[in-house]
């Protein structure tokens, strides 16, 4: 840095001919934007950054509200037959007195919670978190400018932490609209509004810290966020700078109790969705296909053929959508009404999000050509968990001895083995006995009790079948064979290498 000090202050002291003031002015010029630069200037960068938010916090604040919930708790019991308490004489003054005491903790008691939520329209519809107003008996709700009117719960989905509530009031009330959560980028300022511990309207700043996060449960797409959320901001709006709710804060990672910095928000994008159905219908429709999935890893698409790990592999179809569309246990979902299947939690929110009873374009790669089929979405909430039986053969009654390959040792099921094991009489294949802990079988979390149904996506009913899969595979130039496994009921893909499988077994 100093070196180019010098030099600027070197070239400005020279002297100069008549013809060098233009070329000395342009290099000074130069020199003092490579210094700017250097110093850790950005052109623009004063610009994008907000001299305040004071007239954003302005704005959105009156439609921000303080939610005050009541929940009867029950009393401790008193003394009762089978636990009499404690034994006095009759008679005896500490017999009044442990009577007056259990008494008073027979009383039902009130218990009081905060949070916050937001007003999303003038004729009172108001959004917050679930756990906020959870078991409530009543729900009071205070505004910016101190008005107060009780609420009604309009609906709630546990599986978001979002809920609709509803006030009754003779004028409009202020209120703000939803943006959209998928522009919002990483890095971009946000401003988080609500009632922190209790100490009334707060406002706090940061930015987007990163996007698509996931918690716990199988539609989250929360924001991460640095602005600081801490108890009782639960509900409340995170907004972007033009003033749109573009996350609800639901969450904090600390611990402490407090913020430090890591915040979660539902994304706008899932949110809209699941209050417009409680608003609706006073409950969640979300759409369903009736499929089992599991994520791509490289060696399963290298196994099946697929250019790279992308999509949803189905492990299973059930009665419903998918199968009467003619789905098929190892297709690969790859586009889902129009759009990519990046993974399995991708395509788990794009289908909730779809309406019931909608018909969609679902592209699936299958026996190594992409194939579209058309189906009608069920409803989640009214889908049954039973799974289909396999479309393999039983096994022939006499048993086939066990035998090794991949590091597995192998033997086919029989009735003794479905008793003993608890399969249905439906389930057809191969039981795993024992293990390599050497094996790549054993690297791939296979273990004892797993039951085999499909090799390349074919049904396999003995060791023969297994290793004709295998063999077939490596002929086609393949380094792994994709298997279906069955595990406590629950359907697996598993790629296994096939590079020691020999001929003649």
């Amino acid at each position: 840095m100093k070196g180019v000090i010098d030099i600027m202050t070197r070239a400005m002291r020279h002297p100069v001919t008549p013809l060098q003031p233009v070329l000395a002015r342009a290099f000074a010029v130069a020199l003092t934007v490579a210094l700017f630069l250097a110093l850790g200037g950005q052109p623009g960068s004063a610009q994008d950054r907000p001299a305040s938010f004071a007239d954003l916090a302005e704005s959105v604040s009156p439609a921000v509200v303080n939610i005050t919930t009541s929940t009867t708790v029950a009393s401790r019991s008193g003394p009762t037959p089978e636990a009499p308490g404690p034994g006095f004489p009759e008679g005896s003054p500490f017999e009044d007195f442990f009577r007056d005491f259990f008494d008073r903790e027979d009383r039902p008691r009130q218990s009081q919670a905060l949070g916050s939520g937001f007003v999303i329209s003038d004729d009172g519809f108001i959004v917050t978190n679930n756990h906020v107003i959870d078991g409530a008996d009543e729900i009071l709700i205070e505004f910016f400018d101190g008005l107060e009117l009780p609420a009604e719960t309009v609906g709630t989905d546990p599986d978001t932490d979002l809920a609709l509530l509803k006030v009754e009031h003779d004028s409009p009330l202020p209120n703000v609209p939803w943006g959209d959560s998928e522009s919002a980028r990483v890095g971009d300022w946000v401003i988080a509004v609500g009632n922190p511990l209790g100490q009334g309207f707060s406002v706090s700043a940061g930015i987007i810290s990163a996007r698509g996060r996931a918690l716990q449960g199988n539609f989250d797409d929360y924001i991460q966020t640095d602005a600081a959320i801490n108890r009782g901001n639960s509900g409340g709006p995170l907004f972007n700078m033009e003033g749109e709710v573009i996350g609800v804060n639901t969450a904090i990672l600390s611990p402490t109790g407090g913020s430090i910095g890591i915040g979660f928000a539902m994304s706008s994008n899932v949110a809209v969705g699941v209050i417009e159905q409680l608003r609706e219908f006073g409950s969640t429709r979300r759409g369903w296909l009736g499929v089992r999935i599991q994520d791509m890893t490289p060696e399963m698409a290298d196994a099946i053929g697929l250019d790279e790990a992308r999509g949803a592999m189905v492990t299973d179809v059930m009665e419903g959508p998918s199968l009467e569309a003619g789905m098929q246990t190892g297709d690969v979902i790859l586009s889902f009404d129009g759009g990519d299947v990046r993974d399995t939690r991708q395509l788990v929110r794009r289908v909730a999000g779809t309406g019931v009873g909608e018909t969609v374009d679902v592209v699936v790669f299958r026996d190594g050509e992409e194939v579209t089929l058309g189906v009608t979405l069920g409803q989640r909430e009214l889908a049954g968990i039973a799974s289909p039986g396999p479309d393999g053969t039983m096994p022939d009654d006499a048993p086939e001895p066990s035998a090794s390959l991949m590091g597995m040792t192998l033997e086919p099921l029989t009735d003794a083995l479905r008793e003993e094991l608890g399969l249905g009489a439906n389930i057809s294949g191969l039981v795993v006995r024992e293990v390599d802990p050497d094996s790549d079988a054993a690297r791939k979390d296979v273990r004892p009790g797993d039951v085999i149904t499909e090799a390349g996506q074919s049904p396999v009913t003995s060791v023969a079948d297994l290793r004709e899969r295998a063999l077939d595979a490596r002929e086609a130039g393949r380094r792994s064979l994709l298997i279906l496994l069955r595990r406590d009921g629950d359907p697996r893909f598993v790629a296994l290498g096939i590079e020691d499988v020999a001929d003649d077994g």
